[in-house]
């Protein structure tokens, strides 16, 4: 285990879905119990960043609510760097149930390359499948200050590490991993057959 903070952010609104994302269930269980599945072990301590812990306490994962109530993924990144115990977070959402263990555990290899460590793929940064490091605090608390919530914003303002497609491609990715669900329909169409096949 590396000394890291793994966080698995849980407190959107989830208004696309219509229920809470966390658990919903994923090929016959709450998407939470999926995601932990895959970040178990990969970091010293895990923490759910979340405003409303009682569904989660059956899970025995700590769990941490956000700083700056409101302030969208930026304020759960915050809140989460935050409360961790070590200087680098890796934090990823709770509706990516297809992520992929040795792409996490790359991301995390280079986490002393930079502030923050980002997926880069097909051009977009993937910021909540990233690590981070406590160096990101002063920045990020001055945009949420000013109600600047696009979390890339504050990129400019730190140094970061883009790890491109032919990176993630060398260590087995397929871009699969940065997949969300955010609707019903993303949820049927995720619980289809043929969608171990990747996309």
């Amino acid at each position: 285990m590396k000394p890291i903070t793994v966080a698995i952010q849980a407190g959107g609104q989830s208004s696309r879905m219509g229920e809470d994302k966390s658990f919903v269930a994923y090929n016959g269980r709450p998407m939470i119990e999926t995601v932990l599945a895959q970040v178990a072990d990969l970091g010293a301590e895990t923490i759910i960043v979340t405003n409303n812990p009682e569904p989660y306490a059956y899970l025995g994962v700590p769990t941490v609510g956000d700083i700056f109530p409101d302030h969208g993924p930026l304020g759960g990144i915050h809140t989460a760097i935050a409360h961790a115990s070590h200087p680098h977070s890796l934090i990823v959402a709770c509706d990516m149930p297809w992520l992929e263990r040795p792409l996490l555990q790359y991301l995390i290899s280079l986490r002393h390359t930079a502030d923050v460590v980002v997926p880069l793929w097909d051009k977009f940064p993937e910021p909540l499948h990233a690590v981070y490091s406590k160096a990101c605090l002063p920045e990020i608390e001055a945009n949420l200050q000013a109600k600047r919530l696009k979390i890339t914003r504050f990129f400019g303002q730190v140094n970061v590490n883009y790890v491109r497609r032919e990176e993630i491609e060398e260590v087995g990715g397929n871009g699969r991993s940065f997949a969300n669900i955010n609707t019903p329909q993303d949820l049927t169409q995720a619980q289809q057959p043929d969608q171990h096949s990747g996309q």
